[in-house]
């Protein structure tokens, strides 16, 4: 079990990672805790927007829309490779997921599938959103997946956990298909290479 990093000691491991850090508004208290608890965390999810530009991006993430408010996730990840913080605490990105998925994460062993939704998600990941279609088409820059690979190693170094604490929303949540265009074994690897 981990308490949650301060919003400062944050920011302080992305860019002890060597990120570009974007912080956007008042990130450090923009959240949904009113909702319901934040921690004990124990990973990192990773999504991918289905959304084009950097603008636009960044104000859905931070704002969300009248279904689903935001924040949608604590980091958004452009195509440049910069980290666009946009809150800090529970927020509306994993949902419902299953709970045999979560005792995989903390375990850090190999992942079940994912059959049901029965656990908050929001409550126990770190999650970043990352610009892409999402239509396994939208290229992937090679500085926005090192990018990713690097923030997901941040918040793991920080808590010493391993790449196993890393997953996709698609392996949280049924029907989930993000992120689409690079698996989550191989992310898990250049985070457990960036972790030696």
């Amino acid at each position: 079990m981990a308490a949650p990093m301060s919003a400062d000691r944050f920011i302080h491991v992305l860019r002890n990672e060597g990120l570009t850090v974007v912080e956007v508004g008042a990130w450090r208290t923009h959240n949904r805790n009113h909702k319901g608890p934040w921690g004990p965390v124990h990973g990192v999810m990773i999504h991918h927007t289905v959304t084009r530009g950097t603008a636009n991006t960044v104000q859905l993430c931070r704002e969300g829309d009248r279904r689903l408010p935001g924040p949608l996730c604590h980091g958004v990840i452009t195509k440049d490779g910069r980290v666009h913080l946009v809150g800090y605490g529970r927020a509306n990105h994993a949902g419902a997921g299953d709970r045999d998925v979560l005792a995989a994460v903390i375990a850090e062993k190999a992942l079940p599938p994912d059959d049901r939704a029965d656990t908050d998600g929001n409550r126990h990941f770190y999650g970043f959103e990352c610009e892409n279609l999402g239509d396994g088409e939208d290229p992937w820059p090679a500085v926005q997946l090192d990018a990713i690979a690097r923030a997901a190693a941040a918040v793991c170094r920080a808590h010493r956990w391993t790449a196993r604490s890393v997953i996709g929303h698609l392996e949280w949540q049924p029907g989930k298909i993000d992120p689409k265009g690079f698996t989550m074994a191989a992310m898990r690897e250049r985070i457990h290479a960036r972790l030696k």
